[in-house]
């Protein structure tokens, strides 16, 4: 009789943490030394088969693992030694394209009940954090938190405690190591402005009681988030 056929498990791990495995063995196969480049972002996307927002949070996930460094403005260089032990690459927070995905989903159908259940106090909660977030700017100074209270406000119209409390759960995903070193290069004043004039959108659309152009506006914000972190971000020596 023929041995019963064993199937290798399904890795379920987070995405970014399987495709910076499949960096490492690149590094390992090529026997690329300590200082030595990697190939540019596009190419080794194509020769790992990911995109290449995947691919750029994977490396950021090998750099927090100080396997790799990115230098901006020349290029991503292996920094562990050879003879450093291998190993899987751990979780640093979940991926940042998929909190922004499932915020989008979530947020999006929040805002749509909050437009049915807007009042006075509730749109001048949203309205003061929005003219908080104005004067941070304004001022230089770091607009995160207001960025946090003006997504609570929306979620405290809907009266429901649960949405309020997964709207901050995702919001604070962001504070994860590898979102955090993501902010790092893709927040500057020109990403903040563009944040606070769709943020307008949104309150504008509430203020008018309009769930249409409230979600709509919403979904832009977002979108636009994703891309700023996934092009903003980008690494040096794209090719």
């Amino acid at each position: 009789m023929l041995p019963p056929a064993t199937t290798k498990p399904a890795d379920t791990r987070r995405l970014y943490q399987q495709v910076a495995d499949q960096i490492r063995a690149v590094i390992r196969d090529g026997n690329l030394p300590v200082g030595a480049r990697l190939p540019p972002e596009r190419e080794l996307a194509l020769q790992l088969g990911v995109s290449r927002p995947s691919l750029r949070e994977a490396l950021i996930a090998l750099e927090i693992d100080g396997r790799i460094e990115i230098r901006m403005g020349s290029g991503v260089y292996v920094c562990a030694s050879p003879d450093t032990p291998e190993r899987a690459t751990p979780a640093v927070g979940e991926s940042p394209s998929e909190m922004i995905q499932a915020r989008a989903m979530l947020e999006g159908s929040v805002v749509t009940l909050a437009s049915a259940r807007v009042n006075p106090q509730h749109l001048e909660r949203v309205k003061a954090s929005l003219e908080s977030m104005r004067e941070d700017g304004l001022n230089g100074r770091a607009q995160i938190e207001n960025d946090r209270r003006f997504h609570i406000a929306i979620a405290e119209m809907t009266g429901n405690s649960v949405l309020v409390r997964l709207v901050g759960e995702l919001f604070d995903g962001r504070h994860s190591p590898i979102s955090s070193r993501m902010s790092e290069r893709a927040e500057n004043s020109h990403a903040w402005k563009a944040a606070f004039a769709e943020h307008e959108a949104i309150y504008r659309a509430l203020e008018a009681r309009d769930p249409q152009a409230a979600v709509a506006a919403m979904l832009h914000h977002l979108s636009a988030s994703h891309a700023r972190w996934t092009e903003e971000s980008a690494l040096p020596a794209a090719g």
